[in-house]
């Protein structure tokens, strides 16, 4: 197991495996931070359901394109250029949760519950990494993160407490957004995230992760008077 802290001087003597993996897994972060704006922005911000959120809604989206700066430096100081997932249509996204458009309120917000929640996991993963000018840019962004996870926790419980129909709008959001945030951890067997942790990159698998997250919100959304979806039905990713 690699754990030696490389510095960008460093870079450029590491295996070939090492820059490869590091470049492709900023690639993918950079894209999902961007990824997010494009999915809500259009839809959600000129129909929020108030001032605040509607001011919620755009300091989330100008949060996540900063937290995408952050991390496209970090990758073009190494020399991978990510500027093309600023212009890709949602439907080239790396991950397919970042693959449609967010249309409703209940998506919106079960989005911020479910989705940005794998994304600090993701971002957990950084905080030890090898590549050390990698975790310096995460304080910031994880308190951010933190903050579009408690809106999204909070606005779902909401919803869901109105009842009737109401409810029944939030829990078809939640059936599609658990499966989709399920599949963003990948292949349970997959060896290229055994590789991460090898390299020290990444701090668990691909299951590991999975497992965490299900543990983590599976009862968040029984206290919210929610059913917890088939983790089974429509994954792609097992």
């Amino acid at each position: 197991m690699f754990r030696d802290k490389i510095e960008l001087k460093d870079f450029d003597k590491m295996d070939a495996e090492y820059k490869d993996l590091l470049g492709r897994v900023l690639a993918i972060q950079a894209d999902c931070e961007i990824g997010g704006p494009h999915l809500y922005v259009k839809d959600m911000l000129p129909t929020a359901p108030t001032k605040m959120d509607q001011l919620i809604v755009a300091r989330t989206a100008a949060e996540e394109i900063d937290h995408f700066r952050k991390v496209a430096r970090v990758a073009g100081e190494i020399g991978v250029d990510v500027s093309y997932v600023l212009s890709w249509p949602n439907e080239k996204r790396y991950l397919d949760a970042f693959r449609g458009l967010i249309k409703t309120w209940e998506d919106y917000a079960v989005f911020g519950f479910l989705i940005d929640r794998v994304g600090l996991y993701q971002l957990e993963e950084f905080s030890d990494c090898t590549y050390a000018p990698l975790p310096r840019i995460l304080p910031e962004v994880i308190n951010e993160e933190l903050g579009h996870i408690g809106f999204g926790t909070n606005k779902t419980a909401e919803l869901a407490a109105k009842g009737d129909e109401q409810k029944e709008k939030v829990q078809r959001a939640l059936n599609f957004w658990y499966i989709k945030a399920l599949d963003m951890f990948g292949h349970s067997e997959s060896k290229r995230s055994e590789r991460y942790v090898y390299w020290g990159i990444k701090r668990r698998t691909n299951a590991e992760a999975r497992e965490e997250y299900i543990r983590e919100v599976n009862p968040l959304i029984e206290n919210m008077g929610l059913q917890v979806p088939d983790p089974l039905k429509g994954r792609n990713y097992l």
